[in-house]
C-alpha cells in the first residue's frame, strides 16, 4: 500500500521532532548548562546582584554575569563577575546560599570584580604531619608558619612578610592541634633564629614546650613581665633601625641583627581588659618592622577583645568550626566558618589574600615530643627572673640572652 504524502511528512516531522527531543535531554543535562541553571538560580534566589532604578522607577536586579564554565575529573568550576557599582563582599556573605545549591565541598575565589566558585566532588582529606614534607613546603621561608593542605598543595607562609595570626575555633574542631604543629615547625626549621614565649592562660595547651621555648608562663601576671621586657626590647630595636637608617631589622648586618621574638597566647579572651592586650596591640602595630610577632588563639572569637585596630593588625587569621555567623564574622569577616560540620575535623577557613579552606596537619602529642626531644637541653634551664622595678630601663637589659 503506498503511503501518502501527508503521511509521509507528517512521520519525518514527528522523527525530527523526536531527535530534537533528544538532543535538547542530552543538552538540558549535560554538567555545563547543569552548572549555568544552577548559578543562575542560586543569584535569583538569594536576589544576589545590584539593585537599580529603571523607567517609572521600576526597580530590577542586574545579576552577576558567567564568563567561563568548566569540568575536571573531580571538579567543576564557575567564573563570573559582578556588575559595577556592586559591593564585593556581598558575594562571600552568600556562601551559605552558594552551598545550599553545590553542596558542602566548595570553594570561594575572588577579589574585587571576577569570582571562580569550585565545586568538588570530594572534601579535603585529613593527613599526618610529616616534618620532611613540610621542609619542603617552607624552603627559603625566614619565619615559617605551616597551616596545612589545601585543594592545590601544601599552604604556609612567612611571618615577616604577613605579621601576626588570630587562630579561632571550638572545642574538638582542629584549633589547639594545628597550634601544636605552628610552634612545633617553629623549633624545627627556625629555633636558632627565634625567642619563643608561650603564654597558656588554659594551663593545657602548651606543657609540651616547656623545655623547648625560652619561657612559658600560666597566668597573666607572668605574661606581663615578658610582655613588659618585649616592650622594651621594641624600643632598643627601634632606637637601632634608627641609628643604622634600615626599616627592618632583617636590614641590619648579620653581626648586629637580633632574632626574632615569637609571642604565642592561648585563649587570648582571658585577657579582656588586662593591660597585657595593650602592649600586644602595640606589638600587632609597629612589632613587624622590630621583628616581633603574635600569635593569638582562643576559643570564641570576642569582640571587646579583638577591637578594630588589633583585628585589622592581625594580618593572617585562621577560623575552624565556629558556632554561629556572627562569631564567623568577627574572625574572618564573613560566615563561611559557620558551616564547617561537626564531622569536618581540621578543616579551616584560611585568610590571607583571599579565603580558602585548608585542613591542618595531624599531630599527636607523643608525635610532637619526640620531634622536640633533640631541642630539649639534659636539664631544665632557669626561669628568666621577673622584671620587678618597672623604672628600671637598663640599657644592657637581655631578653632570651640578647641584648635586643
Amino acid at each position: 500500500m503506498l503511503i501518502s504524502s501527508t503521511a509521509l511528512i507528517t512521520a519525518k516531522v514527528a522523527g525530527m521532532l523526536a531527535s530534537s527531543y533528544v538532543a535538547w535531554t542530552a543538552y538540558a543535562t549535560m554538567p555545563e548548562t547543569e552548572m549555568r541553571r544552577n548559578i543562575n538560580k542560586a543569584f535569583r534566589a538569594g536576589k544576589l546582584g545590584l539593585k537599580v532604578k529603571r523607567g517609572a522607577g521600576k526597580e530590577v536586579i542586574l545579576y552577576p554575569k558567567i564568563q567561563r564554565l568548566s569540568v575536571r575529573l573531580d571538579s567543576k568550576q564557575i567564573v563570573f563577575t559582578v556588575p559595577l557599582g556592586m559591593n564585593p563582599k556581598e558575594v562571600f556573605e552568600h556562601d551559605w546560599l552558594f552551598r545550599q545549591v553545590f553542596g558542602e565541598n566548595i570553594e570561594l575565589d575572588g577579589g574585587v570584580k571576577t569570582f571562580a566558585l569550585n565545586v568538588y566532588r570530594d572534601g579535603i582529606a585529613m593527613f599526618d604531619y610529616d616534618a620532611q614534607e613540610v621542609a619542603k613546603t617552607i624552603e627559603g621561608m625566614r619565619l615559617p608558619i605551616y597551616v596545612g593542605k589545601g585543594r592545590s598543595g601544601h599552604v604556609a607562609y612567612d611571618m615577616t612578610e604577613h605579621p601576626h595570626l588570630l587562630e579561632a575555633g571550638e572545642t574538638g574542631s582542629g584549633k589547639s592541634v594545628l597550634l601544636r604543629a605552628i610552634l612545633t615547625t617553629l623549633v624545627l626549621f627556625a629555633r636558632d633564629r627565634i625567642e619563643l614565649y608561650c603564654a597558656d592562660l588554659k594551663r593545657s595547651e602548651f606543657h609540651l614546650f616547656r623545655h623547648v621555648a625560652d619561657d612559658v608562663v600560666y597566668d597573666a601576671l607572668s605574661l606581663g613581665q615578658i610582655l613588659g621586657r618585649v616592650k622594651k626590647a621594641m624600643r632598643k630595636r627601634g632606637d637601632l633601625l634608627n641609628k643604622s637608617g634600615v626599616a627592618h631589622i632583617d636590614d641590619l648586618p648579620d653581626d648586629k641583627r637580633p632574632k626574632y621574638i615569637v609571642i604565642a597566647i592561648d585563649e587570648v579572651s582571658l585577657l579582656k581588659k588586662d593591660p597585657c592586650m595593650d602592649i600586644v596591640e602595640e606589638i600587632s602595630a609597629i612589632g613587624r618592622a622590630l621583628g616581633v610577632y603574635i600569635i593569638l588563639s582562643m576559643q570564641r572569637p570576642d569582640a571587646d577583645v579583638l577591637d578594630g585596630k588589633l583585628k585589622n593588625n592581625l594580618t593572617v587569621r585562621i577560623a575552624f568550626r565556629h558556632a554561629d555567623e556572627i562569631n564567623s564574622r568577627i574572625t574572618i569577616g564573613s560566615g563561611e566558618a559557620a558551616h564547617i560540620s561537626q564531622s569536618q575535623k581540621g578543616l579551616m577557613i584560611h585568610k590571607l589574600d583571599g579565603i580558602k579552606y585548608v585542613q591542618a596537619p595531624f599531630l599527636k602529642l607523643e608525635a610532637a615530643r619526640a620531634l622536640l626531644e633533640p631541642f630539649i637541653p639534659p636539664t631544665e634551664p632557669p626561669q628568666t627572673p621577673p622584671d620587678d622595678d618597672p623604672n628600671d630601663d637598663d640599657d644592657n637589659m637581655e631578653l632570651g640572652g640578647l641584648p635586643f
